[in-house]
């Protein structure tokens, strides 16, 4: 008797910890580089990774970031991003996965396409197409969910004893207050002043006063949300409030640039 419950219980507790997915998770550090890369993309694969985790909801830093002591001290509560392409005569492929603090892949996304020749472009259509089937709605660490699921196999007794640990250890994470990265650079607006949002085929083009192109827009799944780029960077743009801002990395810090946009 006592080693079919023992057996029922170890059975219960695996099953638990086996249902373990990115809905487990809050937090998801992005890499300084992805090894299949080159440098020449890693800041704006960076930029739109921790743009496009952002916007499906996860608290996303930076490897060498400053990060609040929870996350810091808890590694395994946070999940690693990484990037797999593949590339071939027609088209380009990028995969998002999701790893866990010991390598293990817990999530790993449909392999998004483009099949635009610009490798530039080319990884912003295909990253972006990789996000369109992730699915994240947090729901708390895996080693809570299952607590209760193992109580419920015990004598009834002892419910009551777990059910507070149980709810002491959720209420602090999503009460718990983030400390935001400190390593942005606000600057209030680009020289060129008011630009003129001229619709292509796939977004937008902004035109100065000059008649130059300034920043080439790519539409997203997102409203409001543009993957940006022009000659000499890559990023994202998007709507904060009343106002738009031009997001990307420089020398290893995000740059956020207010624009003056007429569409």
């Amino acid at each position: 008797m006592k080693r079919s419950v023992l057996l029922l219980l170890l059975f219960i507790s695996l099953s638990g910890y086996s249902q373990s997915t990115i809905n487990n998770y809050k937090y998801v550090v992005v890499p300084e580089k992805f090894t299949q890369f080159k440098d020449a993309y890693q800041d704006m694969l960076k930029s739109l990774t921790k743009g496009l985790l952002e916007y499906k909801g996860f608290t996303v830093y930076l490897e060498n970031a400053d990060m609040p002591s929870e996350v810091a001290n808890n590694k395994c509560q946070t999940l690693s991003a990484d990037l797999l392409e593949k590339s071939g005569m027609l088209t380009t492929e990028i995969t998002l996965v999701l790893k866990d603090c010991k390598g293990n892949v817990v999530y790993k996304s449909n392999a998004g396409k483009s099949r635009e020749k610009d490798y530039k472009t080319a990884y912003n259509i295909a990253l972006r197409d990789a996000f369109t089937s992730v699915t994240y709605t947090y729901s708390g660490p895996a080693a809570e969910a299952a607590q209760p699921t193992v109580t419920a196999a015990t004598t009834p007794e002892k419910e009551t004893a777990v059910t507070p640990v149980v709810q002491a250890s959720v209420k602090p994470s999503a009460a718990a207050p983030i400390t935001p990265v400190q390593s942005t650079e606000t600057v209030t607006s680009r020289p060129a002043g008011t630009l003129d949002a001229r619709a292509i085929a796939n977004g937008y083009q902004l035109i100065d006063t000059t008649q130059k192109i300034v920043l080439t827009l790519l539409k997203t799944s997102a409203e409001n949300y543009y993957i940006a780029s022009n000659a000499d960077t890559s990023g994202i743009v998007l709507k904060k409030g009343k106002d738009w801002f031009f997001e990307y990395y420089k020398n290893g810090k995000l740059v956020s640039e207010k624009l003056l946009v007429k569409f």
